[in-house]
C-alpha cells in the first residue's frame, strides 16, 4: 500500500481525503451488507468508518476471531463518502489488531444510547464510560476545568495544591472522614479553606483544583461524598460582592471555553450553554424567603438554608424575571456559615456570604472571611471551638492578613446542571456514596 499514511485521529480524517490514514482505537461495530463489510472505529475524539470490499482484508479480524472492543489499527485511503460519519470512510484496508476480545461487553457500546439503570452504569462503569456519551459528559468535566484555570490565571491567580491530610476539622462539626496516620487519627479534608486563606498571605489571589471529602450521610441525587472542588480566593477585596464580580468571570470563563472547544460534546448530549449577563441577578437571603411566602405560600422564615424546592423556585423566578439562568443569593444567616465567615456589619445575623444557583441548583458557595486575629478568637469562642486546635492557621491572622473572600465551585454540580442530568453519580467518573467504592 505504499509509504506509511497520516496518524490521525477519527476527527481528522475528512482533512485528509485522497490520502492514506491510520487509526488507532476500538472495535465498535462490524457489520456486512452486500459485498462490502463496514467497520466502525472509535478513538478517544469520537468515530470513523472504514470499508473492507475484500475478505483479504478482513483477514486479520477474522483469524484472530476479534469481535467489539478489540484493539485496532487500520491504514486505509480516506475517500469522501457522504453517507459515513464525518462524510468520509477509509478504503483499501489493512487491518492489524493489538489485542482481540471475544466477549461482549456488559452494556452495549454501539447502540446511540445506553440502555442500563444507574445501578448498572456505576458498576460498570470501567468500560461504560467508554460509551460517546458518557465520554462527552466526562470530556466537558475536563473543559470545565480548563476554563476554570485558564480565567483565573489570566486574572493574576496562582493555583496551589494543598493537604488532603488535616489534624482538624475545617468547617467544623462533624462530617469528616477519620483516618489512621500512623497511629495518630487525622481527618479527610472538607476543603482547601484554611489554606488557600493562608495562601492570600503570600499571593494575594491563589486557585486550586483538587478533591474534597465531605463525610454527610446522604442517599439522595444531588450529592457525593468525594467530589472536584473548584476552589479560589482573592485579597484586598470590599466586601462579598468583589467575589461575586469575580466568579461571574470565572463561570463565563467555563462556559466561554466550553462553547469555542466542545461543539461536538454539546451537541451529542443536546446540553445548551446559558447567557452569563454582565451582573449575574442577585437576592438576599431574608427576601427570597419573602419572594417564595408570597409566590408559593411557603413559608420558611427562621430557617438557616434553602430547602432544594425553594432553589428550584429561585431558580424559575429569575428566568422569567431576569431571563437568567444564574442567582446569586446572598447573605445567609451566621447560624448556617462556617465561624470564618464575616458577619454583615449592618445585620450581623446575617453575613456577606452567597451561592451561585445554576438552573435553580446551588453550584457555588463563597463570600467574605473575617481577617482581623482577634475577630477570630471572638468567632472560635461563639461558637464554642477551642483555638488551640487551630493556633497554625490564625498565626496567618496574627501577623497581618488583608480583606479577602473566595468561593468554591462543585464540578460534579455544575455538569449535572450543564447536561440536566437526574443524578450527580452520573455526572461523575467514579462516585463515592454511602455504599460504594467500586470501582
Amino acid at each position: 500500500m505504499g509509504a506509511p499514511g497520516v496518524s490521525a485521529r477519527t476527527v481528522e480524517v475528512a482533512a485528509h481525503v485522497g490520502e492514506q490514514v491510520v487509526i488507532h482505537g476500538w472495535l465498535q461495530a462490524q457489520r456486512r451488507l452486500g459485498g462490502v463489510t463496514f467497520l466502525i472505529v472509535r478513538d478517544g475524539w469520537g468515530t470513523a468508518q472504514a470499508m473492507a470490499e475484500t475478505e483479504a482484508e478482513l483477514a486479520p479480524l477474522v483469524e484472530a476471531k476479534a469481535g467489539v472492543e478489540s484493539v485496532v489499527t487500520i491504514m486505509g485511503t480516506a475517500t469522501a463518502a457522504p453517507q459515513a460519519p464525518g462524510g468520509v470512510e477509509l478504503r483499501e484496508l489493512r487491518i492489524t489488531v493489538i489485542t482481540s476480545i471475544h466477549e461482549a461487553p456488559p452494556v452495549a457500546l454501539n447502540k446511540r444510547e445506553v440502555k442500563a439503570g444507574v445501578t448498572t452504569l456505576l458498576d460498570t462503569a470501567v468500560v461504560t464510560n467508554r460509551h460517546p456519551t458518557r465520554r462527552a459528559l466526562l470530556r466537558l468535566a475536563g473543559g470545565a476545568m480548563g476554563g476554570f484555570r485558564a480565567t483565573l490565571t489570566a486574572q493574576g491567580f496562582t493555583e496551589i495544591q494543598t493537604p488532603k491530610l488535616v489534624a482538624s476539622a475545617t468547617e467544623g462539626g462533624a462530617n469528616v472522614f477519620p483516618v489512621d496516620y500512623f497511629g495518630r487519627q487525622v481527618y479527610l479534608a472538607q476543603s482547601p479553606q484554611f489554606y488557600k486563606q493562608i495562601m492570600v498571605g503570600v499571593f494575594e489571589r491563589v486557585f486550586e483544583v483538587g478533591p474534597v471529602f465531605r463525610a454527610e450521610p446522604h442517599s439522595d441525587t444531588r450529592h457525593i461524598n468525594e467530589y472536584v472542588s473548584l476552589d479560589a480566593e482573592m485579597g484586598f477585596i470590599a466586601n462579598h460582592f468583589t467575589v461575586m464580580a469575580t466568579l461571574r468571570d470565572v463561570v463565563a470563563g467555563i462556559f466561554g471555553a466550553l462553547g469555542e472547544g466542545y461543539a461536538p460534546e454539546l451537541a451529542l448530549l443536546g446540553a445548551t450553554l446559558p447567557d452569563v449577563p454582565a451582573e449575574i441577578p442577585h437576592i438576599h437571603f431574608a427576601e427570597a424567603q419573602e419572594l417564595i411566602l408570597r409566590l408559593h405560600s411557603v413559608d420558611s422564615r427562621g430557617e438557616p438554608d434553602l430547602a432544594p424546592q425553594e432553589e428550584r423556585w429561585l431558580g424559575e423566578w429569575a428566568r422569567t424575571e431576569h431571563g437568567s439562568d444564574l442567582l446569586f443569593v446572598t447573605g445567609y444567616p451566621t447560624s448556617k456559615r462556617p465561624f470564618y465567615t464575616y458577619p454583615d456589619p449592618m445585620r450581623p445575623e446575617y453575613t456577606n456570604s452567597f451561592d451561585l444557583l445554576f438552573r435553580g441548583t446551588e453550584m457555588v458557595t463563597g463570600g467574605q472571611r473575617l481577617h482581623r486575629y482577634a475577630d477570630y478568637l471572638a468567632a472560635l469562642e461563639r461558637t464554642g471551638l477551642p483555638s488551640e486546635p487551630f493556633a497554625w492557621y490564625l498565626d496567618a491572622f496574627r501577623y497581618g492578613m488583608p480583606p479577602h473572600g473566595g468561593f468554591a465551585i462543585g464540578l460534579e454540580r455544575l455538569v449535572m446542571q450543564l447536561i440536566g442530568v437526574a443524578n450527580i453519580k452520573l455526572a461523575t467518573l467514579f462516585p463515592r456514596d454511602l455504599t460504594r467504592l467500586e470501582p
